[in-house]
């Protein structure tokens, strides 16, 4: 939740607005006169316009219900956190369903002038136009926002990991224009990674906030209620937005929403997993993807099997009992990337993990062999994870499947986890790796669970690419 400052911000945001609006105005009329012009006269330059009236009548009432409809989708304003898919999204639903208002217009009053290849080429103009223009701008914004113009100064209070994993999100997404002033903390002080902590006496807070021009205040740590309503007060006196971390005890939900009785406010949180037809083409997706990965990389395969033989004895492929769908026990594959006694050793070493949790890395393992190192640095031993695939252990994106003795040790919110089936690549994979904590595995994996679509596998399974080719954090 947020408070939303006033003054000279909101007089740019309506400066903004009118901007963009007339920039609509102008590709709008463009897009409705051009295959209207074009279809009597075959030229741009008007002669004679039949239905001139009917035409001006259904292209201000189709304009009208456009703009209201980019108003209602927040089209008037630059989201920084908006995707360009997203925004293009948006703009394709706000022209679709005026355009079959405005079909509805020329059927009930019988409009004549329009064909369906007018009426389909006004469409196209009118998603291009309005799509296009608003790419370029979010390209040119981000832009300019990634070498420091129109960044607005944050404060985050609570330097714990909540606080410095938000830090690093708006490090890495520089196009959302937060530049972190640093933190408020009323238990710790010195530094937070790379930040200063600046105080942790609320009496000071509001002076802090004005010296440092901190334009947005993020709370990121429990804080008692009296001591939130002391920061939202100084917000509200120094017109700052202030921002607070919705508790989810731990576990995330794919829907939170507020809910009211009385006067009293509630947060709903629920949980809703993906329907039963996208399960059934998510399944269709794997097999047909693991099929043509099988044949496609056999020589590969082939290649990789012959320098394991050639590296020493032991076998070529390494199986182990790994957790699936509703903890279901099954033979998971990989290229043997170890000696051929790994396992046999793992206890002796347990205490040298160098991840949290009950997950077990080494980042230098005596147990990997030198061409496991390469094949394991490129996840080229993940490979024979296709034949699970097609078996319908694993499905190509999804959480990675964890041994049973990993499992025995997780928290109840953790076991979310297993509510579908592991896959080869997922979210924390291409965002560090096993340079991440568990407890970050976990958020990422319950995240991909609630918010899972076929758009955003197509997008995991791309940012996998770069992550595979860099190699960083795997071992």
């Amino acid at each position: 939740m947020g408070l939303r400052p006033t003054g000279d911000m909101n007089k740019n945001r309506k400066i903004i607005y009118i901007g963009y609006f007339y920039i609509d105005m102008f590709l709008m009329a463009i897009s409705f006169y051009m295959p209207y012009c074009l279809k009597y006269n075959n030229s741009l330059i008007p002669q004679t316009l039949p239905y001139f009236k009917e035409a001006v009548f259904l292209f201000v009432a189709w304009g009208a219900i456009l703009v209201i409809f980019l108003q209602t989708k927040h089209l008037y304003s630059t989201d920084r956190s908006l995707t360009i898919p997203r925004e293009t999204g948006r703009v394709f639903f706000c022209v679709t369903v005026s355009s079959i208002l405005a079909g509805a217009i020329i059927f009930i009053f019988q409009i004549k002038l329009f064909s369906r290849l007018v009426f389909l080429e006004t469409f196209l103009c009118l998603f291009f136009s309005l799509s296009f223009w608003r790419l370029i701008k979010r390209v040119l914004i981000r832009y300019r926002l990634s070498r420091g113009f129109y960044n607005i100064n944050v404060l985050i209070v609570g330097a714990g990991e909540a606080g410095l994993t938000l830090a690093q999100e708006f490090k890495r997404k520089q196009h959302l224009g937060r530049k972190i002033a640093g933190f408020f903390d009323t238990h710790q002080t010195g530094k937070v990674g790379e930040y200063n902590i600046l105080s942790g006496n609320i009496e000071e807070l509001k002076s802090l906030v004005q010296k440092n021009f901190i334009s947005e205040i993020y709370l990121t740590a429990p804080v008692p209620r009296h001591l939130v309503l002391q920061i939202i007060s100084i917000g509200k006196i120094t017109n700052t937005s202030v921002n607070i971390l919705l508790d989810n005890y731990d576990m995330v939900f794919s829907q939170i929403e507020p809910s009211y009785i009385g006067f009293h406010t509630f947060l709903k949180y629920t949980d809703t997993l993906p329907h039963k037809t996208d399960l059934l083409v998510k399944r269709v997706i794997d097999i047909v993807v693991s099929m043509v990965g099988l044949v496609v990389l056999s020589p590969v395969f082939a290649l990789i099997s012959i320098l394991i033989k050639l590296e020493g004895p032991g076998p070529v492929f390494y199986r182990s009992p790994r957790c699936g769908r509703k903890g279901k026990i099954f033979n998971f594959y990989k290229f043997r990337s170890m000696i051929c006694d790994a396992d046999k050793q793992k206890e002796s070493l347990h205490d040298k993990s160098e991840v949290s949790g009950p997950v077990f890395k080494i980042k230098s393992d005596p147990r990997v062999t030198f061409f496991g190192k390469f094949i394991r640095r490129y996840s080229l031993d993940e490979l024979p994870q296709l034949f699970n695939v097609l078996r319908g252990d694993m499905s190509i994106v999804g959480p990675r499947p964890p041994t049973p003795d990993e499992v025995a040790k997780y928290d109840i919110w953790q076991m979310r986890r297993l509510d579908i089936r592991p896959g080869i690549t997922c979210l924390w994979q291409v965002r560090g790796r096993s340079d991440l904590s568990f407890y970050k595995w976990v958020k990422w994996d319950l995240w991909y669970i609630d918010h899972w679509s076929l758009g955003l596998d197509i997008q995991i399974l791309l940012w996998t690419i770069p992550a595979v080719l860099k190699g960083k954090g795997a071992y």
